[in-house]
Parts: C-alpha cells; sequence; structure tokens
C-alpha cells in the first residue's frame, strides 16, 4: 500500500500545473452506488487495495455510516493519477444522496468543477437525482454520467441485449433534458452527455468493470461483448477487459474541466464583485501569486486542533502565516496550518495555491460560506441550501451537569451542518433541534450520544409549520410602550414569483444590495417605490421604509429590523415562523429625544404592530409536504393507494413500467412520521422501494387549522386560544 504522506508530496508538486487539476463530486440518489465508485478510483489511485475495492466504501469512514451503509455527510480526499503519460490530481468529495442530507451537496457544489452523476438504470431518475443535479448545475458545475448496476438489466429484469440498449437510451435522454432544462442557457446543449463524447460509461462499480468509448476502443470491447460474459458465466472476468477506474478516470479527465477553464465563467456566476477588479481578475485567471480568496464550504473540528475550515482557494495561496479577512468581521485573522484531506485523515502541505481545496486551521468562528480575503472583497454569494428543517425534537442531558456539554455538541455540530438548527425553548429549558426530516434528527442524537459521549433524553419529532396572510391589512398604529412614538404599519402577501426568487437564491437574504435587486424585485411583481425602499429580507418576508419625510426613521431602523425579524421568527398565531409577507412602514410619529425611542421601546412596537397587522389580515398555517415516488407490484396498487390517501396524500400520477407501478403522491410531513415506513412495508410484503424530496409549504386545510393551531400553543406553554389584534396593541 502507498503511504498518504507519499502521495501527498505527489500531489503538492502538481497543484500549481492547472491542467492536471479536477475537482469533481460523486452525485447520486441515495444507494445508487457513489462511494462504491469512489473506491475504484481509490484503488487505482494506490490508497486502498483493487481486491477490496466496492466493500471498503472507503470515504464511510464514521462508524455510524459504516453501520447504516449510507454516507451521511461529504468525504473530501486529493487523488494523484497518471493517465496518458501525464499526472493528475483529482480533488474529490464523495457526497450524500438521501434527501435529509442533501445540504452536504449544496455546499460541496460551490467547491467543485465538475460533478459524475451516477443513476441506477433499474430505478431510473429519482427524484434525488433530479435535486443534485439541478445543484450541480445552478453552480455551473459541468457533469457527466455513470450508469451504475447495469447487471441489474440483465440479472433481474432478464432484458435482452436490445431491451438493455434501449433502456440505457431513455436514460441517456432523460438526463440530457434535465441538463437542458436547467444548465445555463450557453452550456444547454455543450453539457450533454452521451456515449460518443465519452461522456458516459455503463457498468457495476461493486463489480469493477465499465465500458465507455474509452474502453471500447482501447479493449476492443462491445455491448454484445458484456452480454457474452454474462451468458456463458464469466461476468467476474469483465474488469480485466473492463476496468471501472479506468472508464471513470478518462471520462473524468477529458469532459470534466480544470480550474482554469471553469473559474472564468464559474467566478461571475457565485461572486458579484467587480471582475475587472485586482482581486476579480486574478480569481478569474487563477492566479496562484495574486492576493488570496477562499471560500470556506465546510468546516469540521478536530480534538487537537480545533475548528478546521475546509475552502476552495480561487486566487492566491492557503499558506501557514498568511492573514486574511472573514467576511462580516473587522479584525485580520493568522493561518496556523494548512492541509489536504485523504478521507478521513488530514495531511498538512506547505501550501495549496489556487485552483484546490485547503483545509485551514487557526481562524476563529467561521460559518459556511465565509468568504476569507487577504484584501477586503464583496464577499462570495451565500451558499443558499434548497430545503429547510421541517421536523423537530426537544432533547435534553440525560444528567444535567452534562448541559453545558450538550450546548456546546450542538453548536459544533449546527456549524459543521448548517442545515441543522437549535435553539433554547425559554418555557420549558428544553434544546429545540430541527432538521431535515426524522433520519437527520436520528443521525444527530447518534452523534451527540457517541461522537461527545452524552446520553439524552428527546420527546417525539415535531412538525415545524409557517405562518402566512391572503390578503392585505392595515394600516395599524402601533405605539411604543411609553406611548411617546407610533408607527404605522400594512401587511400583504409577497409575490410567488419573489418568493421563489429568495428560496432559489436569486435574491439573498438580508439588506437588499444595489440596483440588480431592486430590478430583481420589480421583475417578480412588486411594486418600484415599494422595492427601492425595502430594508430587509428575511425567511422569504420583506419589510420595506415607504415614509416621507419622518424625522429620526433613520436613527431606529436598527430597531425596527430587530423588531421585524423578531415578529417573523415567531408568528402571533401559532408562534411558528411566518412567511411570504411584506410589512410595510407607511408613517411614524417619532419623538426626538433618542432616550425615549430606544431598543426596549422600538423593537416591541414593531413586533407588536406586526402580529396585530398579520391577526387582522387572516392567519394561516402552512404545512411542509413531501413528493413520493413509490415503486411496488401492481397487486398492491389499489391498497397503497388507500394507504396514502389516508394519510392526507394526493396522487399525483401511476405509470407502469412493466410488472412494477411507480406511484407519485403528496404527503403531508405530519402524517408521515409515526410507522409510516413499517406500515407501507407490511402492506407491501417488503416489496416496496420509495424515495422523496421536498415539495415546500401548502395551506392546511381550514377543517383542522384550529386544532393544530391550540396542539402547538398548549405545547409552547401559551394559552390555547388564539389572540386577537387588539391583545398586541397599546391603547
Amino acid at each position: 500500500m502507498v503511504r498518504k504522506e507519499f502521495m501527498v508530496e505527489e500531489i503538492s508538486k502538481l497543484m500549481k500545473n492547472y491542467d492536471s487539476i479536477r475537482n469533481i463530486a460523486i452525485i447520486a440518489h441515495v444507494h445508487h452506488g457513489k462511494t462504491t465508485l469512489t473506491d475504484s478510483l481509490l484503488a487505482r489511485a494506490g490508497l486502498i487495495s483493487k481486491t477490496v475495492a466496492g466493500d471498503a466504501l472507503y470515504t464511510n469512514y464514521e462508524a455510524i455510516e459504516k453501520d447504516r451503509k449510507m454516507t451521511i455527510k461529504s468525504a473530501d480526499i486529493s487523488l494523484g493519477f497518471d493517465y496518458k503519460d501525464k499526472s493528475y490530481i483529482i480533488n474529490l468529495i464523495d457526497t450524500p444522496g438521501h434527501v435529509d442530507f442533501g445540504g452536504h451537496v449544496t455546499r460541496s457544489m460551490r467547491a467543485v468543477d465538475g460533478a459524475v452523476l451516477v443513476v441506477d438504470p433499474v430505478e431510473m431518475i429519482m427524484p434525488q437525482t433530479e435535486t443534485v443535479l439541478k445543484q450541480a448545475l445552478k453552480e455551473k458545475v459541468k457533469p457527466i454520467l455513470f450508469v451504475n448496476k447495469v447487471d441489474r438489466l440483465i440479472n433481474e429484469l432478464r432484458l435482452t441485449p436490445e431491451q438493455t440498449y434501449q433502456r440505457l437510451l431513455d436514460l441517456v435522454g432523460k438526463v440530457n433534458y434535465l441538463i437542458e432544462q436547467f444548465a445555463p442557457p450557453e452550456f444547454a446543449e455543450k453539457w450533454k452527455v452521451s456515449v460518443e463524447g465519452n461522456s458516459v460509461a455503463f457498468g457495476s462499480a461493486y463489480d469493477k468493470w465499465a465500458v465507455s468509448k474509452t474502453i471500447m476502443e482501447k479493449y476492443h470491447i462491445t455491448f454484445k461483448d458484456v452480454f457474452n460474459y454474462f451468458t456463458s458465466g464469466r461476468e467476474n472476468e469483465l474488469q480485466n477487459v473492463a476496468p471501472v477506474d479506468e472508464a471513470t478516470l478518462s471520462m473524468v479527465v477529458d469532459n470534466l474541466p480544470n480550474p482554469k477553464v471553469a473559474q472564468p465563467y464559474r467566478i461571475p456566476q457565485i461572486w458579484h464583485g467587480d471582475v475587472q477588479s485586482e482581486d476579480g481578475k486574478a480569481m478569474v485567471a487563477v492566479d496562484f501569486n495574486a492576493k488570496t480568496n477562499i471560500v470556506v464550504f465546510g468546516i469540521t473540528y478536530d480534538q487537537h486542533s480545533g475548528e478546521v475550515a475546509i475552502g476552495r482557494v480561487f486566487s492566491g495561496s492557503a499558506k501557514k502565516g498568511v492573514e486574511l479577512h472573514v467576511s462580516g468581521k473587522n479584525q485580520m485573522q493568522k493561518i496556523q496550518q494548512v492541509g489536504v484531506y485523504m478521507g478521513p485523515d488530514r495531511v498538512p502541505v506547505d501550501e495549496v495555491p489556487a485552483g484546490n481545496i485547503a483545509t485551514i486551521v487557526g481562524l476563529r468562528d467561521l460559518t459556511i460560506g465565509d468568504t476569507l480575503s487577504e484584501n477586503i472583497i464583496e464577499p462570495f454569494d451565500p451558499i443558499k441550501h434548497y430545503s429547510k428543517p421541517v421536523v423537530t425534537k426537544a432533547i435534553e442531558a440525560k444528567d444535567s451537569r452534562d448541559t453545558m456539554k450538550l450546548i456546546e455538541a450542538l453548536r459544533e455540530l449546527s456549524k459543521e451542518d448548517p442545515t441543522i438548527q437549535a435553539e433554547i425553548n425559554q418555557e420549558t429549558g428544553e434544546h429545540l433541534v430541527s432538521g431535515m426530516g426524522e433520519l437527520h434528527l436520528e443521525i444527530i442524537e447518534t452523534k451527540i450520544k457517541d461522537d461527545f459521549g452524552i446520553q439524552i433524553i428527546s420527546g417525539e419529532p415535531i412538525v415545524l409549520y409557517n405562518e402566512t396572510i391572503e390578503s392585505k391589512a392595515g394600516p395599524v398604529e402601533s405605539k411604543t410602550p411609553n406611548r411617546h412614538t407610533k408607527f404605522y404599519l400594512t401587511v400583504e402577501p409577497l409575490p410567488a414569483a419573489l418568493q421563489k426568487a429568495i428560496d432559489d437564491g436569486t435574491l439573498n437574504e438580508g439588506k437588499p444590495k444595489g440596483q440588480a435587486a431592486v430590478e430583481t424585485m420589480v421583475k417578480c411583481g412588486l411594486d418600484r417605490n415599494i422595492a427601492k425602499n425595502a430594508v430587509e429580507i428575511y425567511n422569504r418576508c420583506i419589510l420595506t421604509d415607504v415614509t416621507h419625510g419622518v424625522q429620526y426613521i433613520n436613527e431606529v431602523m436598527e430597531n425596527v429590523i430587530v423588531g421585524f425579524e423578531e415578529a417573523i421568527k415567531d408568528g402571533p398565531l401559532a408562534r411558528q415562523k411566518v412567511a411570504g409577507v411584506l410589512v410595510s412602514i407607511v408613517d411614524a410619529v417619532i419623538h426626538e429625544d433618542p432616550v425615549h425611542r430606544g431598543p426596549a421601546q422600538v423593537i416591541p412596537s414593531i413586533r407588536n404592530g406586526v402580529y396585530a397587522a398579520l391577526l387582522e389580515a387572516g392567519v394561516s398555517l402552512l404545512e411542509p409536504k413531501m413528493n413520493y415516488e413509490i415503486t411496488i407490484p401492481q397487486d398492491y396498487m389499489s391498497d397503497v393507494i388507500n394507504f396514502l390517501q389516508g394519510k392526507r396524500g394526493v396522487v399525483v400520477e401511476i405509470k407502469q413500467d412493466r410488472e412494477q407501478v411507480i406511484i407519485k403522491a403528496k404527503l403531508p410531513v405530519a402524517d408521515t412520521l409515526k410507522n409510516f415506513s413499517n406500515d407501507l412495508r407490511s402492506l407491501t410484503q417488503g416489496r416496496v422501494l420509495w424515495a422523496m424530496e421536498t415539495a415546500g409549504y401548502e395551506k392546511v386545510p381550514t377543517q383542522i387549522q384550529d386544532s393544530i393551531v391550540r396542539e402547538i400553543r398548549k405545547r409552547k406553554g401559551v394559552p390555547e386560544e388564539p389572540p386577537k389584534p387588539n391583545d398586541f396593541l397599546v391603547s
């Protein structure tokens, strides 16, 4: 076995040779074979033995991943290869495929220039396949296709060579349809995958064989020959005449871009600073002699080194002693150590130049998405997570002496994975931990117990609802507690197009910046005067100041924003987040003495004014929903449809695929929390496959809203009777 230190030494020598660098991610739906495929590349690089590749699942190095045989966090690894008499570095990220861990895929896309999309041809394009491909294309990450588990078509579905070929052709067509639909317009045609272009391979990662244009030409093997190997019982020999590692490596090297090619079109996509500035030109040119600019896309903790940042270096070099600004903070911080990841191990190196992925030690209080730069520059676009936490559990330390340890553990976990949200319930003292689903919360609990050694007590999972309005209300007069200042507020629904723009990252949360933000809001249906005066975007809600000639309004605006955010964070009806609302300050009378218009006066006045206006407009609850794709033998179709409808599910589509039926349905998360998986398996005698993806929020049926509201209010320790607008207004 090759020593990692030796490998890293060789890799370090190539880090400034841009033609030799590929930054890639392996992406797929869960259990389609990403980690198995990664094993073969690791074996070719000499990191593991070829005989254990496929079984080792090397990048699933955490105990919890090995136990569940599932990737739950992205794993970074830098590999060295020789190919066609030239040496290459592949900085590879093996990403999770389960919908609950999709945030890891989102973050990884910021770091890479290319992606290997892995698809099982029996299951075809699953919901998460489409989701991860869309995420890649949004960040201008070029895809190639590896069709895995082709042996299943032959052994399980018993397809003929002609039927197999047609199915694979259909799959390539469907992938290209998605690329055409979601790729940036200038790449919609160029990035389509094809066997002829050596951007498609078919094979079995587990059995270590694959055919592609390169393999067919070099080893003189055809797809028909593959069938002959199977029919004659010699499929084990395929790995010798069609090696999967060579097929994959040739696709990556020949078809995925190096940093010098990718950064000129990726930088304007993910950074909205001036590309003609010193730093802009340096990043576009991947100049390692320029000032350093890095984006943090991952954070881990090391018991010896503390916080470790993982970042893509876009210009300059990450090396010991370099002082960097952290976006949003004033002080400079000095790098103490840099390195590269080799799976579970972080190996120190002298420097990591532009175009590569680095681990950085010595910087404090970082968050994922931070921009690290020698010069103060416009920060990179925030890394936008497409799904929000929808399920919550209350947890507490079994031993009260571990409470502080639990707080620290939750802080670390939510730093590593921003899709985890943790807060303390002020009424009960419990820690409320929110995640993407039940599995996500289960993994968090396991990590707290196993990694941090804290025994905990946890409650039942709880669904996170949103509050919204469907009509306009106001102006509502809201006085400060001392009655010296008055604000007049209106609320109205935010246009759906504008909510979508905030969701997909076209419009960033926080203070709207520049004319581009104004034009986006106008294009999405907002009045230009309102858009020009927008002061804050938060949780798909917008605060705007459309007052005229009001004295001191600018001096209290910071507290106005705090009051607005407090109201949105904890709505009036059921103490759930508010979404999809435009709050306008239309007039105000502000006391001239600053003593009488401080935070203690302004914040509650704005918060309560928003509450009163929302209740006057009529608040509705929105519940999270999931799209399910369920594959079953057709004999079970009627029972499964009845089961889904009993869960308030809506069947969207039913398709026949030979003896199988594929049911697409939309279900509320609340009705799938308890025993859904077990009941579905029991109903079909275990003969069921399903996949799911988030479907956003929809209005709760009117007939059940009141009972849900009362149940939530009771749980939160507030009076069950919902409040009235006057309850929040000072008379």
